[in-house]
C-alpha cells in the first residue's frame, strides 16, 4: 500500500543514515588504530554537518586513550572545536584550552586555562573576549599591575587606572588614561588638574597650559573653578609670563598655547601601526614606558636580541656599523626616529650598533609588552601583522631590484 510503502521508505532512510554514521565512526576508528590520522581526518571532512556532530557525540562516549586518536583527527581536519569538546574533561585543559583558541573561543579557552592553573593566558583570553571583569579580577589575583590598569582603563574606570599608573610610575600612561574623563564626569576637574601638574613636572608646561585652556573652553564648570584659574595663573609663572599670570588673576583674557608634540604622535607615525583605531592606539600608547639614556651609552649592541621597539622624544642617537672604533657611522637620528620594531614581532638580532650623541629620553614598549598587547587585541593584531608583512615585502622587493 502507498501508506505503508511511504512509511518503510522514510524509515529505512532514518536507518540509513543512522547505519552510514555508524559505518563513518568504525571506519574512523579503525584508521585511527591504524594510526593512519591523515586517512581518517580526510574521511571525517568529506562527511556532511550532522554526520560530523553524530560522530562527535560517539567519540565523547569512548574511553580517555581512544578519544585523543579521534581529538587528533579532527585537529589535522582543522575542526578545531570539535578537537575542543573532545578535551573537555580529559585532564588535558591546556590542550584543550588551546583547541579553544586556535577555534576564536576565547572565554572557553580562558575557563579550561583557569582549570590548568594557567592564570596569565585566562587572564588574556577573558581580556581578549571582551570579558574584562573577570580579566581584571585574575590579574587582580596575579599582582599584575600594569594589566590591572590596562584593564581599567578598557572598563572607562579611568581614575582607578590613573592611581594603578601613578604608582608604577609611568606619569604618560596616567596622563593619557585621565585625558578619557568627559567634561560631564563630576571629577572632570580633578584630572584635568592632575594631568597639568603630572604634564609640567614632567617638563611639557605648555602642553599643561593648553591642556587647562581647552577644558576651561569646553567646560562652563571647569572656566568658574578658581583652582583652574589658580593653576593657569601658575603655569603661566612657570612659563616666565608672569604680566599674563597676574592678568589671568585679575579675570583678563590670555592668548592659548598650542600644544607641543608628545610620545604618542611619534608612535601613531609608525607605519606598522597606521591602521590601529583610536582605542587601540590609545592601549599600545599606555604599554610604552618613558627612559632616559645618557650620553655615551650603548642604546643597542650589534648582535644581541632585539628587547623590543625604542621612539626618540628628545636627543640624538648615531648609528654605526659595529661597536669597533673604525666602524662606520651609517646615520644620525633624532625626535620621532624609531628603533627596532622588527624585535617586536619576529626573533632577530640587532643589525647596527647605536650609540647616544646626547641625553635622550625615549619611550619603549618591550617585546614581552607588544606580545601581551597582540593577545588581547586580535583586530589590531591582523592589521599590525598584515601592515609588517607588506613593508617585508616592499623591502625584499627593493634589495631585488
Amino acid at each position: 500500500m502507498p501508506g505503508a510503502t511511504g512509511g518503510q521508505g522514510s524509515g529505512g532512510a532514518r536507518v540509513g543514515t543512522e547505519g552510514d554514521s555508524a559505518g563513518a565512526l568504525r571506519a574512523v576508528r579503525s584508521l585511527v588504530e591504524l594510526e593512519e590520522t591523515e586517512q581518517a581526518a580526510q574521511l571525517y571532512e568529506e562527511m556532511g554537518a550532522a554526520q560530523r556532530e553524530r560522530l562527535q557525540q560517539q567519540a565523547a562516549r569512548r574511553p580517555a586513550k581512544e578519544r585523543r586518536g579521534f581529538v587528533e583527527v579532527l585537529r589535522r581536519a582543522r575542526d578545531f572545536l570539535g578537537a575542543a569538546r573532545l578535551m573537555d574533561g580529559s585532564g588535558d585543559d591546556a590542550t584543550a584550552a588551546d583547541l579553544y583558541l586556535q577555534s576564536g573561543q576565547y572565554l572557553e579557552a580562558a575557563e579550561a586555562w583557569l582549570r590548568a592553573g594557567e592564570a596569565e593566558r585566562a587572564a588574556a583570553a577573558f581580556e581578549r573576549a571582551g570579558a574584562l571583569e573577570r580579566a581584571l579580577e585574575v590579574y587582580r589575583k596575579l599582582g599584575a599591575r600594569e594589566s590591572m590598569a590596562q584593564c581599567l582603563a578598557r572598563l572607562k574606570r579611568p581614575f582607578d587606572a590613573a592611581d594603578v599608573y601613578r604608582d608604577l610610575g609611568q606619569p604618560h600612561a596616567e596622563v593619557e588614561v585621565l585625558g578619557g574623563v568627559t567634561p560631564e564626569d563630576p571629577r572632570y576637574v580633578e584630572a584635568v588638574l592632575r594631568m597639568c601638574r603630572l604634564l609640567d613636572v614632567e617638563g611639557f608646561t605648555h602642553r599643561a597650559l593648553a591642556v587647562l585652556v581647552d577644558a576651561m573652553t569646553s567646560s562652563d564648570v571647569a572656566r568658574a573653578e578658581s583652582s583652574m584659574v589658580t593653576e593657569k595663573a601658575r603655569l603661566l609663572r612657570r612659563m616666565g609670563m608672569d604680566a599674563e599670570a597676574e592678568a589671568v588673576l585679575g579675570r583678563r583674557s590670555t592668548p592659548s598655547t598650542m600644544p607641543v608634540a608628545n610620545g604618542y604622535r611619534f608612535l601613531k607615525a609608525i607605519p606598522i601601526f597606521s591602521e590601529l583605531s583610536l582605542e587601540d592606539m590609545k592601549d599600545l600608547y599606555r604599554q610604552a614606558r618613558q627612559v632616559v639614556i645618557a650620553q655615551g651609552a650603548v642604546v643597542l649592541e650589534k648582535g644581541d636580541p632585539g628587547v623590543g621597539l625604542l621612539v626618540l622624544l628628545e636627543g640624538t642617537v648615531d648609528v654605526f656599523s659595529g661597536p669597533e672604533a673604525d666602524a662606520r657611522h651609517l646615520n644620525t637620528l633624532g625626535p620621532g626616529a624609531y628603533l627596532g620594531e622588527i624585535s617586536l614581532v619576529q626573533d632577530a638580532t640587532v643589525s647596527a650598533h647605536v650609540r647616544a650623541r646626547t641625553s635622550v629620553r625615549a619611550l619603549r614598549i618591550s617585546r614581552a609588552a607588544f606580545e601581551h598587547y597582540l593577545d588581547t587585541h586580535e583586530a589590531a593584531a591582523l592589521r599590525i601583522y598584515r601592515l609588517f608583512t607588506q613593508n617585508l615585502a616592499a623591502r625584499v622587493r627593493a634589495l631585488s631590484a
